[in-house]
């Protein structure tokens, strides 16, 4: 059978999507000047020391951002500042908010899906893997029903402009490539920002906007930046991973029937359906981080004030910790991926991705006896260098 990336060309550079391993485990790549980390041991290590791999890694973009896009944003955030700030959201996003999520995410799943159930193709990503996160997470912070559009055409046009991106690229033509990108980027949070402030002049509301409102530990409260900066941030994850996961997993079950049968008779597969998704095709395929000292990682001897991309995709391919990393299986088992990143970052929207993912896959399967790649439209993949998924999926269906 045709692997996967080969059947449909995906980032020809990504040479883990193609079976290849790579030369070296870490290489400096100097168009880029940045270091790439591609082996398991070697991304475990540097996510494992924020205190030499710092996440603030805005300082080294030659555009630069300020604070409005940064404070609060966990994603730059190293301790201490990180610790108590992720406790802080912690608080107001806790296991038992999730679990009570999951009624009203089969609800919005199930009327996605019946806006399709009288069509035989259709694409999978505009009516069902976009909307559902975004619907999701725009409830969680009370934005109103007749918003949602926006929120979806700034999340692509922010990661559409992104895709262009490239640190080969001189500073100029990175800066506005970033400046395209950040015009969006600034309505969202504007709007954000806005929202934030009107939901505290009023009376408390019991939801997660509501929560981080009040939230207080140590006698702080979160900052309007902090809020908003936390909402664009589960905005981003949600609709890069929960979207491009539901997508990449009907897109390698279209690859790979038998995997796809195998699911199919036996329904207690599909968490680990999900997980082997997110290693084979990790949406977020590279997280960046910046040297804060000089230090020798697989051997190579790494400067201060460095760019590094510790690629999650090639790590997830690692032969040392999985055994035949280039096969999709549904069934494997240790499947210690690292598509939700690792260490003091661990995705924390991570249980809400894999609960959309869980009741997404079982209402399709429920719906639909088969679902294929239409053969007569292509999928569209994302562009982004550090990003693996679908962006359009046309699927040709067989009601159940």
């Amino acid at each position: 059978m045709t692997a996967l990336a080969e059947r449909w060309g995906i980032h020809p550079e990504h040479f883990w999507l193609y079976g290849r391993r790579p030369e070296r485990l870490v290489r400096f790549d100097e168009q880029m000047d940045a270091w790439n980390v591609y082996g398991y041991p070697e991304a475990m290590e540097v996510l494992g020391d924020p205190g030499t791999f710092s996440s603030d890694t805005a300082k080294l973009l030659p555009m630069g951002m300020d604070e409005s896009f940064t404070e609060g944003d966990l994603l730059q955030t190293d301790p201490p500042d990180h610790r108590e700030l992720r406790k802080l959201v912690s608080h107001a996003f806790t296991p038992k908010v999730v679990a009570d999520l999951e009624p009203r995410i089969t609800e919005v799943t199930r009327e996605l899906l019946d806006a399709v159930a009288d069509e035989e193709s259709f694409d999978l990503m505009g009516s069902l893997a976009y909307p559902l996160p975004v619907t999701v997470v725009a409830e969680l912070l009370s934005i109103p029903a007749a918003d949602r559009y926006l929120l979806e055409k700034w999340m692509r046009g922010m990661t559409e402009s992104l895709g262009d991106l490239s640190m080969s690229d001189d500073t100029a033509e990175q800066e506005r490539v970033f400046e395209q990108s950040m015009a969006p980027m600034r309505e969202m949070l504007a709007y954000l920002r806005e929202h934030t402030a009107a939901c505290r002049g009023r009376r408390r509301q019991d939801d997660l906007l509501g929560r981080l409102i009040e939230a207080r530990v140590g006698g702080e409260r979160l900052t309007d930046n902090h809020i908003v900066n936390f909402g664009k941030m589960l905005l981003i994850a949600g609709y890069l991973t929960t979207t491009m996961l539901i997508g990449n997993t009907v897109l390698c079950l279209d690859n790979y029937p038998e995997q796809a049968a195998k699911v199919r008779a036996d329904r207690s597969l599909v968490p680990g359906l999900l997980e082997e998704s997110m290693r084979y095709l990790s949406p977020v395929a590279a997280t960046y981080r910046a040297t804060t000292r000089e230090v020798e990682v697989a051997g190579q001897r790494m400067e201060p004030g460095k760019m590094v991309l510790v690629w999650y995709g090639a790590a997830n391919r690692d032969e040392r910790q999985f055994t035949d990393p280039h096969a999709f299986d549904v069934t494997r088992e240790r499947n210690a991926h690292l598509g939700f990143g690792r260490g003091i970052h661990f995705c924390l929207g991570a249980p809400l991705a894999r609960m959309e993912g869980r009741v997404a896959m079982n209402l399709l399967f429920d719906r639909f006896s088969e679902i294929r790649t239409d053969p007569e439209r292509t999928p569209v993949f994302s562009p982004g260098y550090d990003t693996t998924g679908v962006n359009v999926l046309p699927v040709r269906v067989t009601r159940a």
